[in-house]
């Protein structure tokens, strides 16, 4: 029989069935790294979302049979580890194709329309004071007829090129940084930086993408342009990011993520500065956390470690 282990239930909010075979399940709210390796003990299965699985956990768990990470990002497990023990790992995707586009939106918007620095300036009673009907304080820029950017591709930026392109925005899909040679229908990673009035990343984290975006990119891009992160914090350099900000080196940035979460004391990004600045915008990791996307995650969840007792594993990516 399968024993099934829940590491962080409380990362998502959804109702999370059992799956449809005999198994025994055990779930906890939340698991501290240093708890781990006790409570999967003996399972055979694994629900994990962020907590890091590594090669020297793995090899202290020899019934552990497959990794059901409970995201679409599988950086925190050693996928080479499972590999040469034939552990499945399986994630989840597409389950948020709509939302974190919209929250990509909701970002852009907000930053081209100056939204939080009108709010600011309401709120100290500029309106009241002005001699019309309205003031022209910060610029407000349409999305329709600008260009857009899109870094990375899957289901999230297939679905941020559905709405820009509803939008009235020009999309040019950006090929690797350093390729050889450009596929078709994509654009060359220095000519989307140089052209794009905004730029979305959608990338995974990795070695070939970790700090993708850095001084030298951010001072190629337009200095009106806007940069958004919704895909892991470490594809840009927290470092430089308020420098170019600051400076102006580009106009504005949205970001849903960061490189250590929760953030650590003294990341830059949390700058109470900078995050009173109107052209940045921090929200908390939570562009996917729509509840009709977290219930789908949860769905193909179980899913999957159902599919991987019938022996025929999916989503599957080790």
């Amino acid at each position: 029989m399968h024993r099934i282990v829940y590491l962080e239930r409380e990362s998502i909010i959804a109702d999370v069935r059992r799956p449809g075979f005999p198994h025994e399940w055990a779930e906890y709210p939340k698991t501290a790294q240093a708890e781990v390796e006790e409570r999967l003990a003996g399972a055979t299965i694994a629900i994990v979302n962020k907590r890091l699985i590594d090669a020297a956990l793995i090899a202290r768990l020899p019934q552990l049979q497959m990794v059901a990470v409970s995201a679409t990002g599988t950086n925190n497990v050693d996928l080479e580890a499972c590999r040469a023990r034939g552990i499945v790992v399986a994630n989840v995707r597409g389950y948020a194709a709509h939302t974190v586009p919209e929250h990509v939106f909701a970002l852009l918007l907000a930053l081209s329309r100056n939204v939080f620095a009108y709010r600011e300036a309401l709120a100290a009673g500029r309106w009241q004071r002005s001699e019309q009907f309205c003031f022209f304080d910060y610029p407000i820029r349409d999305l329709h007829g600008a260009t857009l950017g899109v870094i990375g591709g899957g289901s999230l930026g297939s679905g941020v090129i559905r709405l820009a392109e509803a939008f009235g925005m020009r999309v040019l899909r950006a090929e690797h940084k350093g390729a050889a040679s450009v596929r078709a229908g994509y654009t060359p990673f220095a000519d989307v930086l140089r052209e794009a009035d905004a730029i979305s990343l959608h990338c995974p984290l990795n070695e070939e993408t970790r700090n993708l975006i850095g001084e030298a990119e951010l001072r190629a891009m337009k200095s009106s342009a806007l940069l958004i992160n919704t895909a892991r914090g470490g594809l840009v350099d927290e470092t430089v990011l308020p420098r170019a900000l600051q400076e102006g080196w580009i106009a504005g940035a949205g970001f849903d993520v960061l490189s250590v979460e929760p953030p650590s004391a003294g990341n830059p990004l949390l700058a109470p500065a900078l995050l009173a600045s109107p052209n940045f915008l921090l929200t908390p990791h939570v562009a996917w956390a729509s509840r009709p996307a977290m219930q789908s995650l949860a769905e193909q969840m179980i899913s999957n470690i159902e599919a991987f007792v019938r022996g025929e594993p999916q989503n599957r990516v080790a």
